[in-house]
């Protein structure tokens, strides 16, 4: 059974270079059988948080937001394709992901960090894993960390130079550790039901 993986990605620069890393993720889980979406926050267009999807009446929330939700409810787990910005988190990704809540309960989620800079993204990866465990997501310990973004992927998505290397050779553990907690995570949630 193919597990439904979302993948985010949130960069709203004109020039993102990340893209190619959310589209390599892609694109490598559906080689692996997976059936992955990617889920762009500037594509989605979601407003500066106001209200949360929760806090609409039935059938009132915009209808982007109300499909997104669909998906998050309806995925077995999450992939977060992060960049850094001043050791911090992208706004836009941070943005969307904060419209949601009970929505991502019960899933595994994973990290994907990347930066132009050798740290590759790793401050914002520490960010984002309490974020997501504090949305009640389970995160898994495997994560990638690209960097320098612009030498480890060309412009069509594939690897290249050192970096890219070690993407490539990094993926399938990353994958069969996100694979492995998502089928227990669904075999559980088929047993019983969440406590809340």
């Amino acid at each position: 059974m193919a597990n439904t993986v979302l993948v985010f990605y949130g960069s709203y620069r004109s020039d993102r270079m990340g893209i190619r890393l959310a589209e390599f993720v892609v694109g490598s889980l559906l080689q692996r059988g997976e059936a992955a979406e990617l889920i762009d926050a500037k594509q989605v267009g979601l407003p500066m948080l106001d209200r949360m999807y929760k806090e609409y009446a039935a059938g009132l929330a915009p209808p982007a937001m109300q499909e997104l939700a669909t998906k998050i409810r309806g995925a077995d787990a999450f992939i977060f394709v992060v960049g850094e910005y001043n050791w911090g988190v992208q706004p836009g990704l941070k943005n969307l992901t904060d419209h949601f809540l009970e929505e991502w309960f019960w899933r595994p989620a994973a990290i994907v960090s990347y930066s132009a800079g050798r740290i590759a993204g790793a401050h914002s990866a520490v960010a984002w894993h309490g974020t997501l465990c504090e949305m009640g997501m389970v995160v898994i310990s495997s994560t990638l960390a690209v960097g320098p973004i612009a030498q480890a992927l060309n412009a069509d998505g594939t690897p290249a130079g050192p970096a890219g290397e070690a993407l490539a050779h990094a993926f399938p553990r990353f994958a069969d550790d996100l694979a492995w907690w998502t089928e227990a995570a669904r075999a559980q949630r088929s047993r019983r039901n969440p406590p809340y």
